[in-house]
């Protein structure tokens, strides 16, 4: 198992370099940068971390095939993992964020993903592509330069099925937002399982990674209200699927998700606040890490035991405390406690 950091581009530069230097220095493997519309751009910002550190791996979670053409992704994750002495590592998905001030339609999704998936490997083998798909096109085209590596690993980011069976099928990862329970990890280790047979490839080479709001603090109950409202934006918004929210009493009642619905991806928590009362802590323990150091390491210890291989930690601050106390927490506590769990001593 590892831990990642996922952060978005909403601080200033030198302030997101500090917490990414900050997850190095405490055991982290990955950093990830939020393609977020309209924040600061991902890899200038990469770019900017890469330079800046040795260690960890560095990419976008997650870009998406409609924003930005997958050949111009290959070109921009090529570019960077020769910045970075080979530590690039590309998250893809559909993605949600600035579609509707561009403009774009999110058609066929999953088949969007396949589609960048094939055409960025094939430029990545430096090879002359005519690709046309049901989503993607690209005529006689390839990269102008070599790649320092032809399989920069490439993980898909979905909580649907028909992307996950994707992610098993191709992807040498598979992200899962709010994934934060048992029953949830096991059935989404099902469906990769089911994806990465049917295309003849063996299921155990695709790793399961959770992506989860985590905030730490000594009160753990404070840690739990702060991350309450993201799980009341995460089941009123309804864009992320459950395989098993409904059966063990998760999801909210229709009319009440039906209250809020409409609102807009850039809106934020706000439209989501009336649903705060509805939300437990059960909820919110089931859908993210939250919680005091042993809370946390008991719910990764879960995790880890259910499958997960990596968890991306998504840091918040509980009142009082910062979002780098939860990054220094979660690698200089947590992760040593589930490391010496792993290894008998704890």
């Amino acid at each position: 198992m590892s831990i990642d950091l996922l952060i978005l581009g909403n601080a200033p530069i030198e302030r997101m370099l500090e917490r990414v230097k900050l997850a190095e220095d405490n055991g982290y493997d990955t950093v990830w940068l939020a393609d977020e519309r309209f924040y600061r751009e991902v890899y200038s910002c990469l770019t900017y971390f890469a330079q800046r550190t040795s260690r960890v791996k560095v990419g976008p979670c997650v870009t998406d095939p409609y924003a930005r053409h997958p050949a111009l992704t290959a070109m921009a994750i090529a570019t960077l993992d020769e910045i970075s002495d080979r530590r690039a590592i590309l998250g893809i998905g559909a993605g949600i964020s600035g579609f509707a001030e561009l403009g774009i339609d999110r058609k066929k999704p999953a088949r969007a993903i396949r589609e960048a998936i094939e055409l960025i490997r094939m430029l990545l083998r430096g090879e002359t592509v005519t690709y046309k798909g049901e989503v993607i096109q690209f005529t006689e085209g390839k990269l102008s330069f070599a790649p320092v590596r032809s399989e920069i690993p490439i993980y898909v980011a979905s909580n649907g099925p028909i992307g996950q069976k994707t992610a098993g099928a191709l992807a040498d990862g598979a992200i899962m937002e709010a994934c934060g329970n048992v029953e949830e990890v096991k059935a989404f280790r099902a469906v990769l399982d089911a994806g990465a047979k049917q295309a003849g490839r063996a299921p155990e080479s695709v790793k399961l990674i959770a992506r989860l709001n985590t905030c730490i603090a000594a009160d753990g109950q404070l840690a739990r209200q702060s991350l309450r409202p993201t799980v009341a934006r995460l089941l009123g918004a309804s864009r992320l699927k459950f395989m098993t929210a409904d059966a063990q009493g998760l999801a909210l009642p229709p009319e009440l998700v039906a209250s809020v619905a409409g609102a807009a991806y850039a809106s934020g928590f706000a439209p989501y606040l009336p649903l705060l009362p509805h939300v437990t802590d059960r909820h919110v323990t089931s859908f993210t890490l939250a919680g005091d150091v042993a809370e946390v390491t008991a719910q990764v210890i879960e995790l880890r035991r259910a499958g997960v291989d990596s968890v991306i930690v998504m840091p918040f601050a509980a009142e009082g405390s910062t979002i780098e106390d939860t990054i220094s927490k979660f690698g200089s506590e947590v992760w040593p406690a589930v490391q010496a769990a792993k290894q008998g001593r704890a």
